[in-house]
C-alpha cells in the first residue's frame, strides 16, 4: 500500500536531506526507521518523521 506524507517548512536544504533518502530508498518501511535512528546526519530526522507520518497515513486508509 502507498502513502503519502508532507513536511512543509523544514529549516534544511533538499541536498542534506537526499543524502539520507538515497541511503534508504527501496528499503521497507520498518527497516528504514532502523536505518534512520542511527544516523549521523541532520537530515535523518526529518526524513523519520516524515516517514512515521507516512505509515500512520497508510494505517489510517486501511481502517
Amino acid at each position: 500500500m502507498e502513502a503519502k506524507a508532507i513536511l512543509k517548512y523544514a529549516r534544511i536544504t533538499p541536498r542534506k536531506v537526499r543524502r539520507v533518502l538515497d541511503l534508504i530508498r527501496y528499503k521497507s518501511a520498518g527497516d528504514a526507521l532502523q536505518y534512520l535512528k542511527f544516523m549521523p546526519y541532520r537530515g535523518a530526522k526529518f526524513v523519520e518523521k516524515v516517514l512515521k507520518s507516512a505509515m500512520a497515513n497508510a494505517e489510517q486508509k486501511k481502517a
